[in-house]
């Protein structure tokens, strides 16, 4: 038992080592950004004014309402500011690490850099992911679209795992509980909800998207090929080159998009990530680097 703890520790410490590791993460950024520009430049057609009208709320869902989510659930005691500038750095290394897995590795870092335990900023960053998911699934359920078997399967299944884990943690450690974040009902609601707001801006930025390369999709369509998509996304890849891509473009083929304007839809959406997450995020770490942020004093364990 000492023996698996001590080894989890350590794949866990190499795993921060690597996100906090400047050299890799600007050697990653430089290759994923490259890889969607190519993947960009192979599209025939594309207009820039669709595809900015879409960026605009996707920035605010992204980098405003996915923050003030997360800020919900947080037990650290640390402001708004703190919490969206936090994951504004961390979602440039999502972006260059497969499942998106860098952001909540800087995440948890970032809580624990301010006195928060690991278990606890570990338990905060799954218990967001989670709201998130189950925004997902709410946000399909209102527009009215019947969800595959599969993403429903997969989503009641990581519900089911989340309650089972809860409550053996619950009964056989209970001293962890006070250590972890229990959200109320409202805060819950709360969060699904900003969940259902970025879920519709990340419709109109693929609406947008898909207009640039010069055609056109039903937006219920969509939803049910974005929803089917996030089964994919289990599988790792690399942001813009994923399993979850291409999934999105089979979808898109299947409901009446050529395969070149599905192809240069979800290229050129995978660019646009970019755009906020370096001008916001990548400020943030800039200005990180360079001292401008001074850290409040941590949290006393």
């Amino acid at each position: 038992m000492n023996e698996g703890r001590r080894h989890s520790t350590q794949i866990a410490r190499l795993a921060q080592r690597i996100v906090t590791y400047r050299g890799l993460r600007v050697a990653a950024l430089v290759a994923a950004v490259a890889l969607s520009l190519w993947n960009v430049g192979r599209v025939p057609h594309t207009t820039v004014l669709p595809a900015v009208a879409g960026l605009l709320p996707f920035a605010i869902g992204k980098y405003v309402l996915c923050p003030l989510r997360w800020h919900a659930v947080s037990t650290s005691g640390r402001s708004r500011r703190w919490h969206l500038r936090a994951y504004a750095e961390s979602e440039v290394l999502g972006l260059i690490s497969p499942w998106h897995a860098g952001a909540d590795l800087w995440r948890v870092h970032r809580l624990e850099t301010i006195g928060v335990r690991r278990t606890s900023a570990v338990a905060e960053v799954a218990l967001d992911r989670f709201i998130g998911a189950v925004g997902l699934v709410a946000a399909v359920v209102v527009c009215g679209v019947s969800l595959p078997w599969t993403v429903l399967a997969a989503a009641l299944g990581a519900a089911g795992a989340v309650l089972v884990a809860a409550l053996v943690v619950r009964r056989r450690r209970p001293g962890l509980v006070s250590r972890w974040p229990w959200p109320s009902p409202r805060v819950f609601v709360l969060g699904i909800v900003l969940s259902i707001g970025y879920q519709a801006t990340i419709l109109g930025l693929l609406v947008g998207a898909i207009d640039a390369v010069g055609s056109s999709v039903q937006a219920l369509q969509l939803v049910a090929v974005f929803g089917a998509s996030q089964v994919a996304g289990v599988l790792p890849g690399v942001h813009g080159a994923s399993p979850r891509e291409g999934a999105l473009v089979a979808g898109l083929a299947s409901i009446g998009v050529s395969w070149t304007a599905a192809f240069g839809a979800v290229a050129l959406t995978a660019l646009l990530y970019w755009v906020p997450a370096l001008l916001v995020g990548g400020s943030c770490l800039f200005l990180r680097w360079r001292g401008w942020f001074t850290e409040p004093q941590p949290n006393s364990p």
